[in-house]
């Protein structure tokens, strides 16, 4: 599954970074990289860009961007997250 199909509010686990040249280097400059927890938290009313949490961050990414971003999705929700620290 790739990061644009991910629905608000879910998360997963990135397990691979796609892209060529220029692209995938800002990718993974940005903490894109594998084995890092994302977390889709908005979409914009035309549903592009969205954005996502990872590392304490938000960052919006494009969906061109985001399909290039191959992750593993997780069961556990943002909100269960919070109400577990």
């Amino acid at each position: 599954m790739t990061l644009d199909k991910l629905p608000i509010g879910q998360s997963g686990i990135i397990t691979q970074v796609g892209g060529e040249g220029a692209l995938r280097c800002r990718l993974l400059d940005m903490g894109l990289i594998p084995r890092t927890q994302v977390t889709v938290r908005k979409a914009a009313p035309m549903g592009d860009p969205i954005e996502i949490h990872l590392r304490g961050y938000e960052l919006t990414l494009r969906l061109e961007e985001a399909k290039e971003i191959t992750i593993m999705p997780t069961d556990t929700t943002n909100s269960e997250r919070m109400n577990t620290k």
